[in-house]
């Protein structure tokens, strides 16, 4: 009879810090999400979101398509470091651009071939089959927001 009483007595205490790990767990969850100013609303507005800062690399080039008026372009972003040898190194990668809308009529006006401008957009994946029908596939950002920092 002891032995029940002392196995039942272990089961409940087990029972409660198990309970309490939960308890706790949850408290912490709730501290992230509420407390510690990590705003779910705000982590979901960031998502799929561009930001790029460089120059244009060609004069922007504006199609007006049935669906509306798009412009494409590219812009040259650079990143300089130090190398494992002591040498400055500057690398540069070439991002394509497509904007729609009201932001084709200031791109038409403002934007030129070496214009340092900033751009947020989101990042998108298409293909298409060339005039050999062969298929490609681009990754582009489409813009949403520009600002012309100089000409």
């Amino acid at each position: 009879m002891k032995q029940r009483v002392q196995v039942q007595k272990q089961e409940q205490e087990q029972v409660q810090i198990s309970n309490i790990r939960f308890f706790k767990l949850l408290q912490f969850f709730k501290s992230v999400f509420q407390n510690e100013s990590i705003n779910i609303k705000y982590l979901n507005a960031m998502k799929n979101r561009v930001q790029l800062i460089g120059h244009v690399g060609q004069e922007p080039e504006i199609k007006n398509l049935e669906s509306g008026r798009v412009a494409n372009f590219t812009i040259a972003t650079n990143e300089n470091y130090t190398n494992a040898k002591g040498e400055k190194v500057e690398q540069t990668e070439w991002h394509r651009v497509s904007a729609w809308g009201k932001t084709v009529d200031i791109i038409e006006k403002l934007l030129t071939k070496g214009s340092h401008v900033a751009i947020e957009g989101k990042l998108t994946h298409r293909s298409y089959d060339d005039k050999d029908g062969n298929k490609r596939y681009i990754t582009e950002v489409v813009a949403n927001e520009m600002v012309l920092l100089s000409k």
